[in-house]
């Protein structure tokens, strides 16, 4: 370690006091611990980077392994999706023409009523002249208004009872219109007007039962959603109330005919 082109004093001079002047030893053994040091963090680095490589390729495996869950579950997702859509389609399709099906019976059965109406005013028109003619006759008028005041008394009980029946048509309309009224209310109101249309003489004259079943299956008009006026509910009801009050008229004056006839 001696540089021989300096002087003397420049360099390191073995400690006289000394054995056999060897002071280099410990320079050397001070060197030794830095070379264990510095090949320790060599192997240490080493092995730093090996377990850095290694956490990373683990942690690419799993954000692999994620992102294929998540592409997987995204795939499920909108195939359920398309099938809910594809489903919901299908079903308002089904709807559509159910309305359909539900709007050109009710305009059929609507047309019916209209052409039986006009017939009934004809007849009633018919037996309007006829009543004109027995009233000018002698005994046959006075036998004729026997006759109409007896079946007077009758039309009144009918119109009473179409009547009521119109008021429980009118509740079991506006529960159908309601978004908050039980439906059961309106499934015993039906039940209860069937069973009285089965079962009352008048109703069972006039043959209001079949009416009513069209009533329940075809006739789904509502007023608007701020209606608060009952009346503007239901189209096929109201002229099957019509209907009933000619049928009744028309009942009258050919119960009328048939006693003039029989005496």
């Amino acid at each position: 370690m001696n540089n021989l082109n300096d002087p003397p004093n420049w360099n390191i001079q073995p400690n006289p006091r000394d054995n056999g002047g060897d002071g280099n030893k410990w320079n050397y053994a001070l060197l030794v611990p830095m070379l264990g040091l510095a090949a320790f963090r060599w192997i240490w680095s080493r092995e730093s980077q090996k377990e850095i490589e290694k956490e990373k390729k683990e942690y690419y495996r799993r954000l692999t392994a994620v992102q294929k869950d998540l592409e997987s579950k995204y795939r499920d997702i909108i195939t359920e999706n398309r099938r809910t859509v594809a489903h919901l389609e299908l079903e308002l399709e089904k709807e559509h023409n159910r309305t359909l099906s539900y709007r050109e019976a009710l305009i059929s059965q609507s047309r019916k009523l209209v052409e039986e109406r006009r017939v009934l005013e004809q007849e009633r028109d018919k037996l309007e002249q006829e009543k004109q003619v027995l009233r000018r006759s002698g005994a046959a008028g006075a036998l004729y208004q026997s006759c109409l005041a007896k079946e007077a008394q009758w039309q009144e009980r009918a119109n009473i009872v179409i009547k009521e029946f119109e008021e429980a048509l009118l509740e079991r309309q506006d529960i159908y219109c309601s978004f908050v009224l039980p439906r059961n209310q309106r499934l015993e109101i039906e039940k209860n007007l069937l069973v009285r249309a089965a079962t009352d003489p008048v109703a069972m004259d006039i043959e209001m039962e079949n009416g009513l079943k069209d009533i329940f299956k075809y006739d789904t008009y509502c007023g608007n959603v701020l209606n608060t006026n009952k009346r503007q509910n239901g189209r096929l009801m109201w002229l099957y109330l019509r209907y009933w009050e000619l049928t009744v008229e028309l009942k009258k004056f050919k119960k009328i005919e048939k006693a003039l006839l029989e005496k």
